[in-house]
């Protein structure tokens, strides 16, 4: 059997590789996603995309 550094188990995204910062930023600040919950950046789970909550809020526009 083999293991994934990267995948999902059970419905939610897991990434045990080593977080880069394009990946922190990809992950965390990214203007071109949409989505709110993006894979977290190391571990399993979700985390959120700042810049879309605050664009959402109305506190950054959109470029």
């Amino acid at each position: 059997m083999s293991t994934s550094k990267t995948g999902t188990f059970l419905g939610i995204p897991y990434d045990f590789r080593r977080p880069t910062r394009a990946r922190l930023r990809e992950r965390l600040w990214n203007p071109t996603d949409r989505r709110l919950f993006t894979p977290k950046v190391f571990g399993a789970g979700l985390d959120v995309n700042f810049y879309e909550l605050f664009r959402r809020l109305g506190l950054v526009r959109r470029s």
